[in-house]
């Protein structure tokens, strides 16, 4: 009888924990089906994000700040529209072509 309950026990702990930590990288968001999708123009470093999700944004607005080769760039939107994702977060590197945000 005591070996059966310490089987039944231990395995219980292990499953719950682990989806947890594996939950909470995956908040980025991918782009909702036709929604523009702005990459990243050069190598560098994710510093400020100005806006969140579901924010309204204008063409030009800025929406966040890329560190590369010691200078700080303004990534702007490109289109009018509302925050639909945001795909990285402060301090991600990132390379050219990832998907920094998205707008519907």
């Amino acid at each position: 009888p005591a070996p059966a309950p310490a089987p039944a026990a231990a395995p219980a702990p292990a499953p719950a924990a682990a989806p947890e930590p594996e939950a909470a990288p995956a908040a980025a968001t991918p782009a909702p089906a036709g929604a523009h999708v702005q990459g990243a123009p050069m190598p560098g470093t994710i510093l400020d994000i100005h806006l969140n999700v579901g924010d309204p944004v204008k063409a030009n607005q800025p929406v966040m700040v890329l560190e590369a080769m010691k200078m700080e760039s303004e990534i702007v939107a490109e289109v009018d529209g509302v925050i639909a994702s945001i795909g990285v977060s402060k301090g991600d590197m990132v390379n050219p072509g990832d998907e920094l945000f998205s707008i519907a």
